[in-house]
């Protein structure tokens, strides 16, 4: 190959001075640089590389950061982050105090919006493009890259939906590859597929009835093919939509067959493809394993149940259940909203109902949990996976607000686990039957326990445990951070000064053992891995003003900010929750 362009690609004023006809050198250019770090940093992988010519073709056509480019969820921008000014750091790609893994406005100017959940993308640049109007720039570019997953969510047909009664500068182009993380379910993934097909005449055409001028589908890869059709949209006013079929991990043969395991696959060789193995023997389960092997070990047991997920079925261990069940197990897409009103839906016919979803994205179906659920006092199961502190995916992806925003909605138990046993107890007792809707939240990552799988026990609700007897000093946990304490006091040696209660529920608080606490001791401390406002610590301090009580409490937890990206050993020590902080608080309040 010839001299290597990238290296001198720093801005894309830079990539407009190529000729045409140099630009596939340089998307295998970029392809390899994206394959090369991934390969060591790990991150997400498919997804960018399914959209290099694209990427490229965007920033050659169009005029950023004056034109406004936004992409959808924000898992296929590494080509944009390379090619505006950031190839030099991208090995700080997710990592503390690097470049986030996904567009970040205070990062840089060519990040036109902040994205890291999905579907947002279309809404965001329509907002832009009518303000664009307003301002009398009536030749700025709005340009939203979304994914066939993506599409199907409500927000963006909200945003569709206004859009075409505009005369917005707004440019949607559809990245069609048939896959999310899992691949694309629904009728519209149905529909998009008959479109690439050629069966659906284009008078029949969704998108033009919305009143957008729609073309393609084009070649995503063809790159001269999709600058043509930009250079053409460019020179046309009001909404207008591009289809484009792309190959999710395109150019890496591995990333393309398994597209699900190469979304994200960890380190892997950069020739081979092959992933690099890591030893799982005698390791214990990831939590959402202990949730997909009893879900489906209770479902076997008991016909009433169901299985609810918003399109991570493989990422919640859910797709166990589906496999088995595939009539009782739903993966509704990137629809939160909807997977919440269809529990309630469900469960007002007497069926069982576990809702799966990642903390961070039931915040998305937040009016739904309160109204169709809790209002309704619906014995809906919510399984939150990836509560607390997620790691390198950072602020966008923290489970760190659940806590704080569901425990002031009546009618609903919160509990959190703080092991697997637990975990599998809670699902066996909500499952049961319980006259109210609970929340489960369990962490990313693995537990703490090979042999997890014990003969269930029915968990009763509203009551914690001494852990460890003390004679002054009461640590007051939540959950699985609580394991972080007992390893703290192991290396302390167990001080008899200080006493540790594990504290499951959020809602209902054992308040009868919270007497006892009060009564007993001087100095309370409280650990979380939830925000400290609204969250646990302030519920045990609300019980005791409204009890009159006068110890000193002390709250642990995340402070209130938003965590950046890190492992989360890293991001447990900047908010001094780790072991090693956990362990130097006892010392100094022992001696």
């Amino acid at each position: 190959m010839s001299n290597n362009l990238l290296s001198s690609i720093n801005s894309p004023n830079d990539l407009r001075q190529l000729d045409v006809n140099q630009l596939p050198q340089l998307a295998q250019e970029l392809r390899d640089f994206i394959i090369g770090v991934v390969s060591v940093k790990e991150g997400h992988l498919g997804a960018s590389l399914g959209v290099v010519e694209l990427t490229i073709a965007l920033h050659y056509v169009f005029d950023t950061p004056n034109d406004c480019l936004i992409w959808d969820v924000g898992h296929q921008a590494y080509g944009h982050k390379i090619l505006t000014g950031r190839r030099d750091n991208f090995h700080t790609n997710r990592q503390l105090h690097g470049i986030s893994g996904f567009p970040k406005r205070s990062e840089s100017k060519y990040d036109a919006f902040g994205v890291g959940h999905s579907s947002t993308s279309i809404s965001a640049a329509l907002g832009m493009a009518i303000a664009a109007n307003l301002k009398g720039d009536l030749e700025q570019q709005h340009i939203a890259v979304i994914g066939d997953a993506s599409i199907a969510s409500g927000m963006a047909f909200e945003g569709l939906n206004h859009a075409g009664v505009t005369d917005a500068n707004l440019l949607v182009i559809l990245n069609d590859n048939a896959i999310g993380i899992d691949p694309s379910v629904g009728a519209l993934k149905n529909y998009l597929t008959a479109v690439k097909e050629g069966k659906n005449p284009r008078q029949n055409n969704i998108i033009k009835s919305l009143n957008f001028d729609y073309s393609g589908p084009i070649d995503g890869h063809d790159i001269e093919a999709v600058i043509q059709e930009l250079e053409r949209l460019k020179k046309v006013k009001g909404p207008k939509f591009l289809h484009v079929i792309t190959t999710k991990g395109k150019g890496l043969q591995q990333a393309e067959e398994n597209q699900v395991q190469y979304h994200a696959p960890g380190k892997f060789d950069a020739n081979t493809g092959e992933i690099i193995p890591k030893s799982e023997a005698n390791l214990p389960p990831k939590y959402q394993d202990v949730f997909g092997e009893t879900i489906l070990d209770l479902a076997q047991k008991n016909e009433k149940i169901i299985g609810i997920t918003p399109a991570m079925p493989t990422g919640s261990s859910l797709k166990l259940m589906m496999d088995a069940f595939p009539k009782r197990a739903f993966d509704v897409g990137i629809a939160e909203q909807h997977a919440v009103t269809l529990a309630a839906g469900m469960a007002t016919q007497g069926m069982v109902v576990f809702c799966n979803i990642y903390s961070t994205f039931l915040q998305r179906a937040y009016d739904q949990v309160i109204h169709d659920v809790a209002l309704q006092n619906l014995p809906v199961i919510f399984c939150l996976d990836r509560a607390g502190l997620v790691g390198e995916d950072g602020a966008t992806h923290h489970g760190v607000f659940d806590l704080a925003y569901l425990r002031c909605i009546p009618n609903l138990i919160v509990y959190s686990p703080k092991d697997e046993m637990a975990l599998q107890n809670i699902l066996y007792t909500a499952q049961l039957g319980l006259k109210q809707p609970i929340v489960i939240r369990y962490p990313r990552g693995r537990g703490q326990n090979i042999h997890w799988q014990t003969p269930y026990d029915k968990i009763a609700i509203g009551k914690a445990k001494c852990l460890k007897e003390g004679t002054q000093i009461a640590v007051l946990s939540n959950g699985t951070i609580g394991n972080n304490v007992i390893q703290a006091l192991e290396n302390l040696k167990y001080p008899s000064a200080i006493a540790h209660f594990d504290f499951p529920f959020v809602k209902p608080l054992d308040e009868a053992l919270l007497h006892t606490i009060f009564s007993k001791f001087k100095t309370i401390i409280t650990v979380e891995d939830g925000v400290i406002t609204g969250g646990f610590g302030s519920a045990i301090l609300e019980f005791a003003v409204a009890n009159e009580y006068h110890s000193n409490v002390q709250l642990l937890g995340i402070p209130d900010e938003f965590i950046e990206q890190g492992t989360v050993l890293e991001l447990q020590q900047y908010c001094k929750i780790d072991v090693t902080s956990l362990e130097a608080l006892f010392r100094e309040l022992l001696y």
